[in-house]
């Protein structure tokens, strides 16, 4: 639930513990800084072509999720669920940027609901050994640049608090956190551990 809830305080004075946190936050058009993302659409294409994937990408974008899979932090309100065949496709509400190297390897993506003149990230994921190059702010920053000159205004993101490569990357695009969620599990019952609600 949200942190500013009130049932927060009373589910701590009854025992219960968060377990984890996670934040949502957005950027609206007018938000945005074009150089910046220009910048770090620039840095991804030292390591590939940063653009929108297509279904010549899907069976790359799946192989990248089996890789990662594991690699997701938080708990079940941030848990990525595995993509399929049908997941993977993209649609006019459903978009991928990417990060693709020569050999057609998905080294990062980033898969964006549209909805109106809103769009939500529903995840970002990097290859393991290519972390720490940007590839996650490019492709977010590559998502916006396309979408706002189609008229998406607002755009919404979230993940767990403990992923600080993502706050920081959000951060770099102008996202401002406006939301803080907390998942609680409920006291032990002698000594049994229970799962998260």
């Amino acid at each position: 639930m949200k942190s500013d809830d009130p049932r927060c305080a009373e589910l701590d004075a009854a025992g219960w513990v968060v377990v984890s946190r996670s934040w949502a936050a957005q950027v609206t058009a007018s938000g945005i800084d074009v150089d910046a993302l220009s910048g770090a659409v620039e840095r991804g294409r030292q390591h590939g072509d940063v653009r929108e994937i297509g279904d010549a990408d899907l069976d790359a974008v799946l192989l990248l999720d089996v890789a990662t899979l594991a690699d997701y932090p938080g708990g079940v309100a941030t848990q990525h669920h595995p993509l399929t065949k049908a997941t993977t496709r993209v649609s006019p509400t459903r978009r991928g940027f990417g990060v693709v190297d020569g050999d057609g390897r998905v080294l990062a993506v980033t898969y964006v609901d549209v909805d109106g003149g809103t769009a939500e990230t529903e995840f970002t994921v990097v290859a393991a050994e290519h972390r720490g190059l940007g590839l996650g702010t490019a492709v977010k920053a590559a998502s916006i640049r396309a979408l706002v000159r189609e008229g998406v205004r607002v755009f919404r993101t979230g993940g767990a608090a403990e992923n600080a490569a993502i706050i920081r990357s959000n951060h770099r695009l102008g996202y401002l956190v406006d939301e803080e969620w907390l998942t609680f599990s409920p006291p032990s019952a002698r000594g049994r551990r229970h799962q998260p609600t």
